[in-house]
């Protein structure tokens, strides 16, 4: 890459990706730009070559990592992992295939990582950029006969671009994922987007990671991010070092190698962390806080400070409830706060501190606000035009001025790598929605004119398979879920609190199905059989949200598991 070419990437990275992180990391603190011919920098770089216990690399993969040029060099300012066709022998295994799977001897803990490669497109390759806890015990890997107490998954394994292992999305998709003690293997974590002429183009592979939350970006915007409410060694062991590995695996999950393979390149032209290393002593300015949209069960917090070090850290408390989140200096954060009841007003505090923890001189700022009533519609149903559906899915579209917010919730379990799009029947069009826990998806549709008549299904898409909703029809501004006589009874439902192992809710009015979510709205369970005893025995210790739906009806209230 020109010296040109590297001053323009870093104007694009810092204007392009500036408002889509929560934390800006600004400061290379290690890369490698391929500069050199011949050999892999072997001060940056180590060949993992010894085979796992039984000979056979993970996930049915049938490849021998080595050590030649033939399968990792560097020519033109790239680096080329090249996996081949061709009978090798090494630690007393022969196997047909050769590739080369590279660790860095670099490792750091938060950060931003940009790749920028050109992958292999063909059919039973697995390219991969991703990352392991230093701490992994591994055999054969670079940190580990000092490092490696930890077993996999409890090391945690962040997955920046794999491509090859996802037949069930359309060409050119790439996915992102995170492997932790809580989900692991077919994990649940993932993400993906599709990618402009995957295969004959360079891209940007990127991770930005903070204490916060870990995002994942395609040429400098964001498509994923992982972000657990409540964060334990089961869901987040990111908070220790990691590593980054290069590699190209082959066959195994990434399907049957053609017999017609011969070879196949992932050419990287460079790899670059990024960290903030400056000391800071100076403390946020300017912090202001003010509401946003308003609707029956959400209250969006708006959030602004300045601060030298470019990054403002957010910490929100009502109701016993405290949500810590972060944004770029300068850049209005939304905080939109989920499963509020209606009709209810609620105290917010808000301080503010960079990351190195200085406070705004005047924190906390307190903001109150009332959510709003609900006018709109929803419902469960069990019916598909496409596909089918084993337990059903959730509908509910509610109006807010002259948009209508549509959101689905697939109830089925076992789909991995849900997604959603929006289907409008007249004139037809499919529109991708956005997840916002679990497998929840919405879109807020603008511009309706109130008293006409909508009509919109949801494809949910999985590995393996599709399922489509019914059409369902909506009047905008129908107030046709509103119940104020089974809200106020359903509103009386008890339960004991803390609880342990099971739940036992009493109510007086029929309660259709229980559901448990984190603070931040990620589902925990559900319960549509015996929704008056609720087993949590598999739930961690610390505080929920339990939500009871009679009808179209639903009321939240806090629970603490023990």
């Amino acid at each position: 890459m020109s010296k040109l070419n590297s001053v323009l990437f870093v104007f694009l990275f810092f204007n392009l990706s500036f408002a889509q992180v929560d934390v800006v990391y600004s400061d290379l603190v290690w890369s490698d730009e391929f500069d050199t011919n011949g050999v892999v920098n072997s001060s940056n770089w180590f060949h993992q070559t010894q085979l796992p216990d039984g000979g056979s690399w993970f996930n049915g993969e049938v490849q021998h990592y080595t050590n030649q040029l033939t399968n990792s060099s560097v020519t033109g300012g790239l680096l080329s992992i090249v996996a081949k066709k061709e009978p090798f022998t090494d630690q007393g295994v022969t196997k047909q295939y050769t590739s080369a799977r590279l660790n860095s001897k670099f490792s750091f803990l938060y950060g931003r990582v940009d790749v920028r490669a050109k992958i292999p497109t063909n059919q039973g390759t697995w390219p991969a950029i991703w990352m392991l806890g230093k701490n992994v015990n591994e055999d054969g890997g670079f940190f580990d006969t000092t490092y490696g107490t930890t077993s996999w998954p409890a090391c945690g394994e962040i997955d920046i671009m794999e491509h090859g292992i996802t037949p069930s999305q359309p060409a050119n998709y790439i996915q992102s994922a995170l492997h932790t003690p809580s989900s692991f293997g077919n994990t649940t974590n993932i993400g993906g987007t599709v990618a402009n002429n995957l295969g004959n183009d360079f891209h940007i592979y990127s991770m930005n990671w903070s204490p916060y939350q870990i995002s994942f970006l395609l040429d400098n915007v964001v498509y994923y991010t992982y972000n657990p409410a409540i964060k334990t060694l089961s869901n987040w062991p990111f908070n220790a070092e990691q590593y980054l590995l290069l590699n190209i695996a082959m066959g195994g999950i990434a399907g049957t190698i053609p017999s017609n393979f011969t070879q196949a390149t992932m050419e990287v032209d460079y790899v670059r962390v990024y960290q903030n290393t400056t000391i800071d002593t100076q403390a946020p300015t300017n912090f202001t806080a003010s509401i946003g949209t308003i609707t029956s069960s959400t209250i969006e917090l708006l959030l602004n400070a300045d601060d030298n070090s470019g990054n403002i850290s957010y910490e929100i408390n009502y109701n016993g409830i405290t949500i810590n989140v972060a944004s770029p200096s300068g850049v209005q954060k939304s905080v939109v706060i989920p499963n509020l009841l209606t009709n209810t007003n609620y105290s917010f505090s808000i301080s503010a501190r960079d990351l190195a923890g200085n406070n705004f001189v005047e924190n906390p700022i307190l903001l109150n606000a009332t959510t709003s009533g609900v006018l709109g519609c929803s419902g469960a149903d069990t019916q598909s035009q496409q596909g089918t559906f084993s337990i059903g899915y959730n509908y509910a579209f509610e109006t807010i001025g002259t948009d209508v917010k549509i959101t689905f919730e697939m109830l089925d379990t076992g789909r991995v790598g849900v997604v959603a799009y929006l289907w409008k029947q007249t004139p037809f069009t499919e529109t991708p929605m956005n997840n916002v826990s679990g497998n929840i998806f919405t879109k807020t549709i603008t511009g309706q004119t109130i008293g006409s008549t909508i009509s919109y299904a949801v494809k949910f898409a999985y590995a393996g398979g599709l399922s489509v909703t019914k059409y369902i029809p909506y009047e905008v501004g129908n107030n046709c879920s509103l119940d104020t006589e089974t809200f106020d009874k359903l509103s009386k439902f008890t339960f004991q609190n803390p609880a342990k192992e099971f739940i036992t809710i009493n109510s007086e009015v029929t309660i259709d199905k229980v559901s448990i979510y984190s603070l931040l709205g990620a589902l925990v369970t559900t319960s549509h059989q015996n929704t008056n005893e609720v087993d949590i025995r598999n739930l961690s210790k610390g505080i929920y949200l339990l939500t009871v739906y009679s009808d179209s009806q639903k009321c939240v209230k806090k629970l603490v598991v023990e």
